[in-house]
């Protein structure tokens, strides 16, 4: 029993630290995050876009599977999981050799790796500290530092650029998984999202989740004005309010936020989301002239609930505004809250008679009373209540992932930019028993570019043998090296 245990754990660590299974984990999570840009997602559309959207059998199924919210759902957060884990399996079973190519690099090359080593050339020399004192001249015509490596049987010279490239794809790896623990887990476990409305004036702390709960904040959020632009055709182009925090009755900061460039305070982020009209009346600008054609007419703004003197015996005030009326039956209805079809009844009343007057813009006939009133009303213009719709969200995983986002930058520039480059050089006998110079080098990756390097050294450690009599002499021609690039 305990043999067998064993035997699968050994199964189940190796299948998590298999190279295929990393790559398939992360597939299927690149396919549902292509779902969760395609499908839209709740609580950040609107419900009653979605049922326009899709079919109630589909809305249902894609609820149930978690598809409409992928980024908080269970299956997804157990998914990122297991690439979490298959990354550290894959990274521990290989670190230790890594490590250990890093922590103590091969500088001293037997003659087995030097024979098959791809790039490699010989140099005839006459003396070994001739050859050696060359090649470190050579060394330091291309800012490489040299170290000279003494072994009981001979000397030798390594040299090497960017050691840290060979531990770029661990800085990845450690990248991925700040990203993942920040945005995955530490944001799906304690994060959340809601949605705050408030109309110009207004403050609150009441923040309604997407299950329908009120969160309270332990500020509040008040809103100083809100406003859209629009495209000459009418549709929307920006939107933007203006908002404040106030925490412990003190107004601590301010802001106009627009669409991606929230507000934030104590880790809470505050989004334009939308905008609208509440249908409720703003202000009202109207013309009073009077009928009896002694006086001048006059232009006053009513708002809810206010009260205006027209002269000493007479007071107008809006008693009931409805964006979208329809009459039925001698009565009038609203027919919805959108402001297409609009009717104010004012109340004229006159102090002396103690007479009432409904006055109804449009007049309405069988229920407007405007006849009988002073004053006549001409409408000039009308403002309505807006409200603006807040995303509200708590990340705290949000450090989590951008560590992981800088990390991975700064990874991903070792790994396709940074290019770790080893030389060797050591005196050696050919075959005729002649004395040479073996010049070997290796790249981790660029190979080709490389090679172009590695020759450009050669020639210069061949121009550094020819002594100053002879290269005086010499003609400006002089032929390569030979390099051999053994196994391409």
């Amino acid at each position: 029993m305990a043999l067998s245990l064993h035997s699968a754990i050994r199964k189940t660590w190796k299948t998590l630290s298999s190279i295929k299974t990393g790559v398939v984990l992360i597939i299927l999570v690149v396919i549902f995050a292509i779902a969760g840009t395609i499908i839209l997602q709740r609580p950040l559309t609107d419900p009653d876009e979605m049922t326009r959207a899709y079919s109630p059998a589909m809305l249902r199924f894609l609820d149930a599977t978690g598809l409409t919210d992928v980024y908080h759902a269970h299956w997804f957060v157990a998914l990122m999981l297991l690439v979490s884990l298959s990354i550290i399996a894959a990274s521990v079973q290989r670190f230790p050799n890594a490590w250990r190519y890093f922590a103590r690099p091969y500088k001293s090359p037997e003659e087995g790796f030097r024979r098959v080593l791809p790039i490699q050339a010989h140099l005839a020399i006459t003396d070994e500290e001739q050859g050696l004192g060359a090649a470190e001249r050579a060394f330091r015509h291309m800012h490489l530092k040299s170290e000279r490596i003494v072994r009981p049987d001979r000397f030798s010279l390594f040299a090497e650029r960017n050691r840290i490239s060979e531990m770029a794809v661990y800085i990845v790896h450690a990248s991925l998984l700040l990203f993942f623990l920040g945005y995955f887990v530490v944001d799906a476990f304690y994060g959340w999202r809601g949605f705050l409305m408030l109309s110009p004036g207004m403050a609150s702390n009441q923040v309604e989740m997407k299950s329908g709960e009120i969160r309270s904040l332990p500020f509040s959020i008040r809103c100083d004005g809100s406003g859209e632009e629009t495209y000459t055709d009418g549709t929307p182009k920006r939107w933007w309010s203006k908002l404040a925090v106030v925490d412990n009755g003190q107004e601590i900061s301010r802001k106009e936020i627009v669409v991606n460039d929230p507000l934030v305070y104590h880790g809470v982020r505050f989004y334009q989301a939308s905008f609208g009209r509440t249908g409720k009346l703003d202000r009202l600008v109207l013309n009073a002239i009077p009928r009896s054609g002694t006086g001048q007419a006059q232009e006053i703004s009513l708002g809810p609930n206010q009260i205006v003197s027209l002269d000493a015996d007479t007071k107008v005030q809006v008693a009931e505004f409805i964006p979208d009326f329809v009459v039925q039956g001698g009565h009038v209805y609203a027919r919805s809250n959108d402001v297409v079809n609009p009717a104010v009844r004012l109340i004229v009343t006159s102090e002396k008679t103690n007479k009432v007057v409904n006055f109804w813009l449009p007049e309405i006939p069988g229920v407007a009373e405007n006849a009988s009133s002073p004053y006549n009303f001409e409408p000039k213009d009308l403002k309505t209540g807006v409200f603006t719709g807040l995303e509200v969200s708590h990340e705290p995983g949000q450090w989590a992932v951008w560590a992981g986002v800088i990390l991975m930058a700064i990874g991903l520039t070792f790994v396709f930019y940074v290019v770790h480059v080893r030389f060797w050089v050591v005196p050696v006998q050919d075959a005729s028993g002649n004395l040479a110079l073996w010049i070997g080098g290796s790249a981790n990756r660029n190979r080709d570019a490389f090679e172009q390097t590695f020759k450009r050294f050669v020639e210069q450690v061949e121009k550094e043998l020819k002594p100053k009599f002879e290269e005086a002499a010499e003609k400006p021609a002089a032929s390569l090296p030979k390099t051999t690039t053994a196994g391409r």
